[in-house]
């Protein structure tokens, strides 16, 4: 495989399911923490910097050979949240079944055997860069992209925004991206032989509520 490979994997067309999910910026626009670009800058530095380092040592850890169950016990513990939790694993499920349709393997068959009704995004996302020839540092530039990228294009939705000035945004946290995928790399990276312990457990109280109170909608426009 080349590195083109994760131009596939990170493209927002490739059918993982996340086009059906927010990443919380709906229940944010709501309850008025996002209302334009600068405060979607906000929002997505938050998630970056929490959610968005977490998820991407999970994924490089899990590229890098760790143990997949272990790192699915790991990303349960540091989602509080049930509604996120099972967000996380239809993620997985989803992105498992085009994962192993583009890139079969054993790891990857091995591992929706042990999660019939998946396993954490994040890990699955690991073991198919894994599986596509790819390393732990493009999972993880694949996961803090798809932690901001996702919630930029609900915004262009639900409020109207202007795609160019979402577009914007996401330029201006490019180089803020590169730093993650380095913290996160080199915390994933240590996780085969030094265990789960090492990876980063940054918390994000306001979406772990909102993912609660959003679950509750009866109206939604976004599944999370």
């Amino acid at each position: 495989m080349t590195r083109a490979a994760l131009l596939v994997l990170a493209d927002g067309r490739f059918p993982a399911g996340g086009h059906a999910h927010s990443g919380g910026a709906e229940q944010a626009v709501k309850a008025g923490r996002i209302t334009g670009a600068t405060s979607l800058e906000a929002f997505l530095r938050g998630r970056l910097h929490t959610t968005g380092l977490v998820g991407a040592a999970l994924a490089a850890a899990a590229a890098a050979g760790g143990d997949p169950a272990a790192l699915d016990a790991a990303a349960d513990a540091r989602t509080p949240s049930p509604a996120l939790r099972l967000t996380a694993r239809k993620l997985g499920r989803q992105l498992m079944r085009a994962a192993r349709a583009a890139w079969p393997s054993a790891e990857l068959d091995s591992l929706a055997r042990q999660f019939p009704k998946g396993a954490h995004q994040p890990v699955v996302l690991g073991l198919a860069a894994r599986s596509a020839g790819l390393g732990a540092e493009d999972a993880a530039h694949c996961a803090v992209y798809e932690s901001v990228s996702g919630p930029a294009t609900a915004v262009v939705r639900l409020l109207s925004l202007d795609p160019f000035e979402a577009t914007a945004v996401l330029a201006r946290l490019a180089p803020e991206l590169d730093l993650v995928v380095d913290r996160a790399v080199s915390a994933g990276s240590a996780v085969p032989a030094r265990g789960v312990d090492m990876l980063p457990a940054a918390s994000a109280p306001l979406l772990e509520i909102g993912a609660q109170a959003h679950a509750g909608w009866p109206v939604r426009l976004f599944a999370s």
